[in-house]
């Protein structure tokens, strides 16, 4: 009797919670979310995230500054100036919980239908960009097994051999360029950078071929020669209509704006004449360059702010122009304010385009390749004239103040000529340095990785008290510390077979 009891008691109970389990998952599905992936949505969404992840940590404080465009004065910043805090390079890693994870999932989506082709064509190369640019900065990463957390619940990827990335990379962009099919659809205009152009996106490719296949020039001459030559056939990005341009537009919507524009504004240059909250300004080795070579982008790039009343005003005025030395200062200098800063009305403006590939550098490559002797379509002169040309004309693109007049090219190109009576090696410095300026804040990935490959420019590294390299400058990015707690095995193996050492001294596979 008593258990019958207490199994009537039950009863109640049981009922109630039936009835309340009873549509409770489908009460909290939130109306607003998707609950399947939009492929188009998320490319766009992969493309941004890929190009502005952890740009002020980055390629603002730790490459801008050892490489020498920029200077801070302040010490906890001082990633690339003083080669402190090595945190600021970790950031770079975030977009494998951002980036990696989007583009993975465009590509399982658009895979599974042939239609598709042109999609999935786009996404592989898409993906290698955004690859090439990660296992640069890290050496071994997770590249395989990246991006499957969440369909396959793996949570601590192996990281693969930083030449066994190249290779499959390279073969990606040579598989991807040659599957696009005129007669299907494309992103349209989800893909921010050329509205689904497949011309366009093919020659993106072969130019991504050509960047990865010089980049092996010291590693695998051998492989280095076989893939330029095949990027080159191809077919690259050389006229001014085929640059990959990502536009954006000044508005309340603080994620349509430029984020350099953005990042810069934010942590150094948003006070006209005051102290910056990083303590930055543009670098003495920068601005003494363009100065001794009368390169007029120096009153594109760079200002001086001028007290007129109670407020000041931008100066380009080139006699005005002065960098701050890297590593000279641990307090805010007397003549801070001589400095010169970024212009506002180029570089810092919400609306500046971002380009992420362009022909300037691309000529760059093929005169490289032309003094190597794997290109006979073009000389290296000509095509470093090019270069140039293209270099100083995509200026334009940020707004009147931009403009660089064909006379102002002309005298340039007359001024500092290319250095055909050179020798190997001063022809490969001219190259080399000249792509440091083209790809001045656009790509600073690209410069730091550039350097490290050729050892051009010429830069004296810093030696500031209690720095962490040893006053050498930093030649790669630290993965963070979470890696070594919650992948601990692929870890510890990856860090073992590339010398032992996780730090801003340690060097990638193709760094010779």
């Amino acid at each position: 009797m008593n258990k019958f009891i207490k199994i009537l008691c039950l009863v109640p109970m049981s009922i109630l919670l039936a009835s309340c389990d009873n549509g409770f998952e489908e009460m909290n599905v939130n109306p607003n979310a998707s609950t399947e992936v939009v492929p188009g949505f998320l490319f766009t969404n992969a493309q941004l995230s890929t190009v502005n992840v952890n740009f002020t940590g980055s390629a603002y404080l730790t490459i801008g500054q050892s490489m020498q465009h920029f200077a801070t004065y302040k010490e906890v910043p001082a990633a690339g100036d003083k080669y402190f805090n090595f945190s600021y390079s970790t950031g770079a890693w975030n977009a494998y919980s951002g980036a990696v994870i989007q583009i993975q999932q465009v590509i399982d989506a658009v895979s599974e239908n042939p239609i598709d082709i042109n999609k999935l064509s786009v996404a592989r190369i898409w993906k290698a960009y955004l690859f090439h640019r990660l296992t640069d900065l890290y050496g071994d990463v997770p590249y395989r097994e990246a991006g499957k957390a969440l369909t396959e619940k793996n949570y601590t990827p192996k990281y693969d051999l930083q030449s066994e990335i190249y290779a499959d990379m390279l073969s990606e962009l040579e598989e991807a360029a040659s599957a696009f099919d005129d007669a299907q659809p494309t992103f349209g205009n989800a893909d921010l950078i050329y509205g689904g152009n497949i011309s366009k996106w093919k020659k993106f490719a072969y130019s991504l071929m050509l960047r990865l296949g010089m980049r092996l020039s010291e590693v695998d001459p051998g492989a280095a020669k076989n893939w330029v030559e095949k990027a080159i056939a191809g077919g690259v990005i050389t006229d001014d209509s085929d640059i990959a341009v990502i536009n954006y537009v000044d508005g309340s919507q603080t994620i349509s704006r430029n984020f350099i524009a953005s990042g810069l504004l934010a942590t150094d240059y948003i006070t006209p004449g005051g102290d910056n909250v990083e303590g930055g300004k543009l670098a003495k080795t920068l601005i003494d360059h363009l100065k001794n070579t009368a390169d007029p982008r120096l009153n594109v790039i760079s200002i001086v702010w001028i007290p007129s009343g109670s407020t000041f005003v931008a100066d380009t005025s080139t006699a005005l122009q002065k960098g701050m030395p890297n590593a000279a200062f641990n307090s805010l200098p007397a003549e801070f304010n001589s400095f010169s800063e970024p212009n506002p009305n180029t570089i810092l403006k919400y609306n500046a385009p971002l380009l992420v590939f362009t022909n300037a550098e691309v000529h760059l490559l093929l005169a490289e390749a032309a003094l190597r002797n794997w290109y006979s379509g073009s000389t290296a002169e000509a095509s470093y004239m090019q270069a140039v040309t293209s270099g100083m004309k995509q200026w334009s693109l940020f707004g009147g103040a931009g403009v660089i007049s064909d006379d102002k090219i002309a005298k340039y190109l007359a001024a500092n000529p290319y250095k055909t009576a050179g020798t190997f090696n001063e022809q490969m410095e001219q190259i080399q340095t000249q792509k440091w300026v083209t790809l001045f804040l656009e790509d600073e990935y690209e410069i730091f990785s550039n350097w490290r490959r050729t050892g051009y420019p010429d830069l004296t590294p810093t030696n500031y008290p209690g720095n962490l390299t040893g006053g050498k400058i930093p030649t790669r990015f630290v993965v963070p510390d979470s890696e070594g707690i919650y992948n601990t095995d692929n870890f510890n193996e990856a860090v073992d077979r590339q010398g032992g050492t996780n730090t801003l001294s340690s060097v990638v596979w193709w760094d010779k």
